[in-house]
């Protein structure tokens, strides 16, 4: 098993005073009466338009972020770049509502593809339909037995149209285009979508990808069919995998409408299924690629021996393991020091619009378990190294 445990590889690209501040951040996160009260605050002052941005920034946008724009982030994905580790740019502004927000979102996810061609640093993009698509609709055409509208119509057409431009211009220039899962009462649509333009882009390699999330229990038989669709169709399935984000609202939303929940009824089944996808996908290469989304180290060793035992290169750019920025750097570094191609989602936007996001950050430290205190152990065992 890949051990992960040196953090003088997995820290060497931060100062001491980077060290203490993510030291300090994580202690803070650690409790979760803390974190509640800092949200609060947090939402009140913005809104009161207090002077906070320069709190933030110097804080949690500065472990979690790559900057307010594209040309920001240039300063960190060379920083990553100079470790072998690619940058993911995630335009990660949330909640907008209008037609003219989601036209100025597409443009703005373009623009990072724009900035990723040639350019290996930059090895993929990213985007959420709910970015550039109103939710209600979505959830509509989750259901295709709804009743719908020549209005409602009108805007779907408006939400391919966004999705289509997207991955033509991924298509285009090369840059292969994550698109992120979101709740289950709108992932058929967005499926539905990836489908379609895998079917319009995929059929040389993988440029469209979709994402599954592993916390659901029906991932494994959705990926047999995929891959099965893939064959029949003549098209590479492209597949970020990753535990999942939405669990608690997944289970609170199932009990108060009286559904089955679409959660797994434990982790351990939620981790079993994720590492039998890594098999089931490895197996079947040929016609897939991955980017396997996890913080979880049992995961990324388990997939650096399936690449190993089924003869392949550590280089195969149809496999990527991937982090979150700030997070998990002794898998991310580790990784990238033996030769395998890793890369970091890297968020960027406005403070003030990229707060919810950093917020959900902060929530998810809180409730995933370990998840802080590995973080706290890891710091603290290179603070103390690095004394001697």
């Amino acid at each position: 098993m890949k051990q992960f445990n040196n953090t003088e590889i997995a820290f060497r690209s931060k100062s001491n005073q980077d060290l203490n501040r993510a030291y300090w951040l994580f202690k803070i996160i650690g409790y979760p009466s803390i974190v509640k009260i800092g949200k609060g605050f947090t939402n009140f002052a913005l809104k009161s338009h207090l002077p906070i941005n320069g709190i933030i920034r110097s804080t949690i946008f500065k472990q979690f972020c790559g900057g307010e724009t594209i040309n920001e982030c240039e300063k960190v994905t060379s920083e990553l770049f100079s470790f072998g580790i690619g940058t993911i740019l995630d335009y990660s502004v949330e909640g907008k509502t209008s037609t003219e927000d989601f036209e100025k979102t597409t443009n703005e996810i373009i623009a990072t593809i724009l900035k990723a061609k040639g350019n290996p640093a930059i090895p993929f993009a990213v985007f959420k339909v709910t970015g550039i698509a109103t939710f209600s609709i979505l959830e509509k055409y989750n259901n295709l037995n709804n009743d719908l509208s020549e209005n409602d119509k009108l805007e779907f057409q408006g939400i391919l149209s966004r999705v289509d431009r997207i991955c033509k211009a991924a298509y285009d220039n090369d840059v292969p285009v994550f698109i992120d899962a979101e709740e289950t009462w709108i992932q058929d649509t967005i499926d539905r979508l990836c489908v379609s333009m895998m079917n319009k882009y995929n059929k040389e390699k993988a440029i469209v990808f979709n994402t599954l999330q592993m916390y659901r229990h029906d991932r494994i038989e959705f990926l047999q069919n995929a891959i099965q669709d893939a064959r029949q169709n003549g098209y590479h399935y492209g597949i970020k995998l990753v535990r999942g984000a939405y669990m608690e609202k997944e289970r609170e939303r199932a009990i108060q409408l009286g559904y089955p929940s679409p959660i797994q009824a434990t982790k351990k089944n939620t981790d079993s299924d994720y590492n039998k996808a890594l098999e089931i996908i490895i197996d079947n290469i040929a016609v897939l690629a991955l980017c396997a989304g996890t913080h979880n180290e049992e995961s990324s060793s388990y997939l650096s021996e399936l690449i190993k035992k089924n003869g392949l290169e550590k280089v195969d750019k149809r496999i990527y393991f991937a982090q979150l920025l700030g997070m998990s750097d002794h898998i991310s570094y580790n990784l990238s020091n033996d030769d395998y191609n890793v890369a970091k989602y890297v968020p960027y936007g406005p403070i003030s619009e990229v707060l919810p996001y950093l917020l959900r950050r902060a929530d998810e430290n809180t409730s995933v378990a370990g998840q802080t205190g590995r973080e706290l152990s890891l710091l603290t065992i290179e603070k103390q190294r690095r004394k001697g």
